[in-house]
């Protein structure tokens, strides 16, 4: 019989929990409130153990079973969160914890789970697939499935983050909330009416991911192959979950690619924390509707910190190019003794950085005694770049932007 989703119950699940999780932090961002029109408080998720909020939900659940099910064990299927929750909070208890995940989960998370003692098995090009064959596992070897968000004692737990959002920051006027299937908002919406009835709360769904939103709106489904919000990349909402968002959630908001990877930049440069996509998308909602929060107090919950480091850096760099901060520049050159020293002089008195050179004579198309030479410089942004570009037009260089 599933217990009913109240404040009680999620106040007496913040107190079950109180031993086993960090009490993050909820700090405004003076940095962030100086380009949005409010002030935003952001919830650091990403400083659990396992870097993200899943461990509230699978505490309260784990705790539920009775003892003969811990014994058999248990099987959870995930893109990574709450695969490493259940894996690392089910190794503290002695719960055998089988995880079942999808092809295209990040590394670092099918590391980390494997690292917290679980039995990992990737099946399934999509959470539908890894899902399906976590349900037809639980049956076979008489498993508790621990569902990653449909789920009350699950969203029980995901709720108490509103609990400690609202004790620290009582003022806040609207949540910014992650959406995949819904645990995560269906459980801090309660919670956060249940104590301030006049707060918004607001979801937050990728553009190639929006199946919240379209269940809701009873539109078909249809959903994109990859976003780097992969954490909220589900396809089939909670039924629960999306019965209780359509009583307690004000709306839900879309956010791009480009605007989620700009978001993930924007908090390790501001506020140097660590976010994966799924982490980031409330920012980018926030920085994509800064009127609509005009004057607010505005809670963001950062919900996780998994990201691969290869995908980090590609996001890193990308943003330093589109800031200008590290471009490529061409330019032709005489093919003689002195003329690429003469070039890198010239690039050091404007206080540019060379990263990379590629000095080229066999397959450019130019006159047999020039050389094309491809610089990557660090420079400043846009204005310094401006300068650099000038000086060498000045000096005969003709530079091109952004070519091989």
């Amino acid at each position: 019989m599933n217990p009913s989703i109240t404040l009680d119950s999620i106040q007496a699940a913040h107190e079950l929990m109180r031993e086993y999780i960090a009490h993050t932090p909820c700090l405004l961002s003076r940095k962030i409130a100086q380009i949005v029109p409010c002030k935003p408080y952001f919830k650091y998720e990403n400083h659990q153990y396992t870097s993200s909020f899943k461990e509230r939900g699978a505490i309260v659940k784990l705790h539920s079973l009775p003892d003969d099910a811990c014994q058999k064990g248990v099987v959870a299927m995930s893109a990574g969160n709450h695969a490493q929750a259940v894996a690392y909070h089910a190794q503290q208890m002695g719960i055998p914890a089988t995880i079942v995940m999808p092809r295209f989960t990040p590394s670092v998370k099918v590391h980390n789970t494997r690292n917290f003692g679980a039995q990992v098995l990737i099946e399934g090009d999509s959470l539908e697939e890894a899902g399906a064959f976590a349900v037809q596992l639980s049956k076979q070897q008489q498993l508790i499935l621990i569902h990653p968000y449909d789920d009350p004692f699950i969203i029980q737990g995901q709720g108490t983050i509103a609990l400690e959002m609202l004790r620290a920051v009582p003022e806040l006027d609207a949540l910014l909330i992650p959406v995949g299937g819904g645990g995560l908002i269906a459980g801090n919406a309660i919670a956060a009416k249940s104590i301030k009835p006049d707060i918004k709360v607001y979801g937050v769904e990728t553009k190639r991911y929006p199946s919240m939103r379209q269940a809701l709106n009873n539109e078909p489904i249809e959903c994109g192959r990859y976003t780097l919000a992969e954490g909220i990349g589900v396809k089939q909402p909670g039924n629960l979950t999306r019965e209780i968002i359509s009583k307690w959630v004000d709306d839900i908001f879309l956010v791009g690619e480009r605007a989620i990877e700009e978001a993930v930049l924007l908090l390790l440069e501001s506020e140097k924390t660590v976010v994966e996509g799924a982490g980031a998308v409330p920012l980018a909602a926030l920085v994509s509707e800064p009127k609509m929060f005009s004057g607010q107090n505005v809670g963001l919950i950062l919900s996780g910190g998994n990201i691969d480091l290869p995908v980090l850096s590609t996001i890193i760099k990308r943003g330093l190019d589109r800031t200008r901060r590290l471009v490529r520049l061409s330019v032709s050159l005489r093919d003689k003794p002195g003329a690429l020293a003469k070039l890198c002089t010239l690039i050091s008195e404007l206080d540019a950085n060379i990263v990379q050179l590629d000095h080229q004579r066999t397959f450019a198309r130019l006159p047999l005694e020039s050389v094309q030479v491809v610089l990557v410089l660090q420079t400043r942004g846009s204005e310094h770049l401006d300068q650099i570009s000038e000086k060498l037009s000045k000096e005969g260089y003709a530079p091109r932007h952004g070519e091989n």
